[in-house]
């Protein structure tokens, strides 16, 4: 059985350039690292081939230099790293980002049966929190989000039992397998690498697959099959800040100073 966790390069600086025609990012000339999120995704996976020996395969689309992300998920340990990349897939949204990794998906599952995908809760870059259930509702499998504990893993009755993190509460869910899983932090600390990993990494197979393998049709991804797009993006501008009393001299009359402007904005009840 197989488990597969999404995962998606993203920027590694608030410096991002934005294509003034296309409203997408510009990827050249910007550092980038596995979403935070994912990477809770990636590590639970490989809990669960540690724990149950599930295949673990990392999935993510991008550009070509996706590559060197997928890398860093072979050098934890995953068993196959696949990464979908064609100009087609360019410039998707959500809707159609999660048509491409459903259909890899159906694809992997035709060659070897699909019980567990996990997703990161959102991106860093994009906080939708849409793939996830984007690609359980195409799939038709059980949709469980902002989980923050795997309770139990039954693969011969092929449930799953988690919890997951609510406002101010938790909720326990038991649910059939194939099922979509998004994570949150609290779910698992990633592990490291060791250098003997990494050295193999360097060697590992990337599986490359394009529109030739996926035969998907192209108005229906990438920038043409995206309903939603940016149609504008500007840095938020900031109030010049402002120094209040003296804190270190007069601390308690400084205390009252800023109480009294957090009333007198609303920011208080009195």
């Amino acid at each position: 059985m197989l488990v597969i966790s999404c995962i998606k390069q993203v920027p590694d600086t608030t410096q991002v350039k934005i294509d003034p025609v296309t409203n997408t990012l510009v990827r050249e000339g910007i550092p980038f690292i596995i979403n935070p999120y994912d990477t809770h995704a990636l590590e639970e996976s490989l809990n669960l081939k540690d724990r149950f020996g599930l295949r673990a395969v990392a999935l993510s689309m991008g550009p070509p230099n996706t590559e060197a992300t997928l890398r860093k998920a072979a050098a934890l340990g995953v068993d196959e790293a696949i990464l979908l990349s064609d100009r087609a897939f360019g410039g998707a949204d959500t809707l159609a980002t999660s048509k491409v990794l459903s259909a890899a998906i159906e694809r992997l599952n035709d060659q070897e049966e699909v019980g567990i995908v996990f997703c990161g809760k959102q991106t860093i870059d994009g906080d939708t929190a849409q793939v996830g259930p984007g690609i359980a509702t195409r799939l038709g499998f059980t949709q469980l989000t902002l989980v923050d504990r795997i309770e139990s893993l039954d693969l011969v009755k092929k449930k799953i039992r988690v919890r997951r993190k609510l406002e101010g509460r938790h909720e326990i869910v038991e649910a059939p397998l194939p099922v979509m899983i998004t994570v949150v932090r609290e779910l698992n600390r990633p592990r490291y690498p060791t250098v003997p990993m990494r050295l193999m990494a360097q060697e590992t197979e990337v599986k490359v697959w394009d529109n030739t393998i996926l035969k998907l049709d192209a108005t229906t991804v990438g920038l043409k099959g995206s309903p939603t797009w940016v149609s504008k993006i500007f840095s938020p501008e900031r109030d010049q800040g402002e120094i209040i009393g003296d804190g270190i001299n007069d601390p308690v009359g400084t205390a009252n100073l800023l109480i009294d402007k957090m009333v007198d904005k609303d920011m208080l009840a009195i």
